[in-house]
């Protein structure tokens, strides 16, 4: 696409949530993908409180450390904390999301939001998951 072309596409910010835990090329690719539906990047990292209340186990890496991680990335241009699954809305509107990326194992889960921003589910990346990384590692010798 021209620089020309570029500039002169209407503005599109994309807000997606996740943990991001043992950080790994499944969160990269999605991540990547979610930018190029838009001009800007906003990730909503999951605090440990909320990771606890939803897993019963803390993150492996602490929320700070995750946020940093996803903040380095060159194509996210903000993150902020995620304390409330409760409040996706507010964060969608506080952000002035356009559109909400999630991975398609949530799909259909986040359609009401469909009323203030287009709702995308992105597939993940095949045979890569945090658990199973968790996992393989806890039970090696």
């Amino acid at each position: 696409m021209s620089q020309t072309a570029a500039s002169n596409r209407p503005a599109k910010r994309v807000v997606t949530f996740g943990t991001y835990d043992v950080f790994h090329v499944g969160h990269v690719l999605l991540l990547e993908r979610a930018a190029a539906l838009g001009n800007h990047l906003i990730v909503g990292v999951s605090t440990d409180a909320l990771n606890f209340s939803k897993k019963q186990r803390y993150p492996v890496y602490s929320e700070r450390d995750r946020m940093k991680i996803i903040s380095s990335l060159q194509f996210v241009n903000e993150v902020f904390a995620e304390h409330s699954l409760e409040l996706k809305r507010e964060y969608l509107q506080q952000h002035r999301a356009d559109i909400l990326v999630m991975g398609d194992d949530w799909a259909g889960k986040f359609d009401e939001f469909k009323d203030i921003c287009e709702v995308v589910y992105l597939a993940r990346t095949p045979s890569i998951s945090t658990t199973e990384i968790i996992e393989v590692v806890k039970s090696r010798p």
